[in-house]
């Protein structure tokens, strides 16, 4: 973080600082932290109430591991301290200090309803080539993920990559209050959260904040292929850039091809030029995660033969979004089990058909979460999916995800369903075998991101789920 006194903090946030001398005040150098856990030497430590827990009850837990602050909303005695009528009103305007003090710095936000973690690790790897880069590693895109992630920005901070998710109209434009982005990318308009937002037209809504939110001078990076995101050009002031397959696309795949291990392949064509492009990320939907990174990054100066080089050379950098281990007896695990809903998995089992060519392939899914009324059909059509894309072997787990189980059987796939993910490790562990592709995929609650870490040793081994 850019370097604040306990004092300078206090003014930022109209807090009173409490525990020691204004001259005597702490200067925060460390990473602002919401988790005791994470806090290092010089870290301001953020004592949040959640709906569970009570951060103030950690603050000696902060200050054990170097915090040297808290923000707080009551006297602690553990820190010096500053405290607040409302943290995380205190939270945001810190962080919106933060940024405002930094020098020639550019902010990107990213929506979607799916890709959009995967599209912001891409983004700041390729980004991270041409100078000092923050993009949060996981799902920081919320409230507080945002506030974590613009408190990282330093004085030499070139590009800031903000995910920016909802689950309500409002949601987006509070997170581009925090971060004003001059760059926004819409990856596409789905089902995902339906249950909340009540219709995709909603969603469409909502993730529409971004672009809103640009200046005049800023740039829409929107998705041809998608028409509810295609329709956001007249919601925006700002320029707009098309990326996709459609033949209008300013940044345009063509003759996008799919290796036997998934990885695709396409010629990109922009208005600096032509370039062929290979991906080590695995699935034919990055082909579109791609095409908007380029854009961005072209639009941030890079030039086009190193912004491909650095998006071939661009690996998986958060935890289970379509993480392929190779056993070394030969079975290939799949691990894409932190998030889940209709289009991405979609997605999912089109990567698994690739990579299951000559080989036995199964799908273990389970529920998706947040998709109200339409839940049962939604997972019921995700099993036909399965059964179309040729899944040998359909193994479905937990109670909510049980309709994609009942489906009429057909006799290429076998469908079993089982009760919870301790019951699929046992089917797995007796049945999987050489050269089998495995595939887990399913709301992070569902557990089964830890059941696919599981399976990527031929010993039974446990993993504790830490959040």
């Amino acid at each position: 973080m850019i370097a604040l006194s306990l004092t300078e903090i206090a003014e930022l946030t109209g807090g009173a600082p409490h525990g020691v001398e204004p001259a005597a005040a702490p200067v925060v150098t460390g990473a602002v932290v919401t988790d005791s856990r994470e806090a290092e030497p010089g870290s301001l430590y953020v004592a949040r109430i959640g709906e569970r827990m009570d951060g103030h009850l950690f603050v000696a837990a902060a200050r054990d591991q170097g915090a040297v602050a808290a923000l707080t909303s009551r006297v602690v005695d553990e820190l010096p301290c500053v405290v607040v009528d409302d943290v995380q009103a205190a939270f945001v305007a810190l962080s919106r200090a933060v940024l405002d003090r930094a020098r020639d710095l550019t902010v990107i936000g990213i929506t979607g309803s799916s890709g959009k973690t995967s599209t912001k690790d891409l983004l700041g790897t390729v980004l991270a080539t041409s100078g000092p880069t923050i993009a949060p590693v996981g799902s920081y895109n919320s409230e507080v993920g945002v506030p974590l992630t613009v408190t990282r920005v330093t004085d030499d901070t070139r590009f800031l990559v903000v995910e920016m998710g909802a689950r309500g109209i409002g949601h987006i434009e509070y997170l581009t209050r925090i971060a004003p982005p001059r760059i926004g990318v819409v990856l596409n308009v789905g089902t995902a959260h339906v249950g909340e937002f009540g219709s995709r037209e909603a969603i469409g809504r909502a993730k529409a904040e971004l672009v809103e939110a640009l200046p005049a001078d800023g740039v829409a990076v929107l998705n041809a292929d998608d028409p509810v995101v295609r329709s956001m050009s007249e919601r925006t002031e700002a320029r707009v850039v098309l990326v996709g397959e459609a033949s209008d696309a300013v940044v345009r795949a063509e003759d996008v091809g799919l290796a036997s291990d998934g990885r695709a392949s396409f010629r990109v064509v922009t208005p600096a030029g032509e370039a062929p492009v290979h991906l080590r990320l695995v699935g034919r939907h990055h082909v579109g995660n791609a095409l908007a990174v380029i854009a961005v990054a072209l639009e941030c100066g890079m030039s086009l033969d190193a912004t491909v080089a650095a998006v071939a050379d661009a690996g998986v950098v958060s935890r289970w979004r379509m993480e392929v281990t190779q056993r070394p007896d030969g079975v290939t695990i799949v691990n894409d089990a932190y998030n889940a809903n209709p289009d991405s998995m979609r997605a999912a089992l089109a990567a698994l058909e690739t990579m299951g060519t000559g080989r036995r392939t199964w799908a273990v899914l389970g529920s998706m979460l947040e998709l109200g009324d339409e839940s049962d059909d939604d997972h019921a059509e995700v099993g036909a999916e399965a059964q179309r894309r040729g899944v040998d072997e359909l193994l479905v787990v937990g109670p909510t995800a049980r309709p994609m189980a009942d489906i009429p059987a057909t006799p290429d796939t076998r469908i079993r369903w089982v009760e919870d993910a301790d019951a699929a490790e046992v089917v797995l562990r007796a049945e999987v075998a050489p050269p089998d592709v495995v595939l887990f995929k399913s709301s992070r609650d569902a557990g089964l991101r830890w059941l696919g870490d599981r399976l990527t040793t031929t010993d039974r081994t446990t993993q504790e789920d830490p959040q």
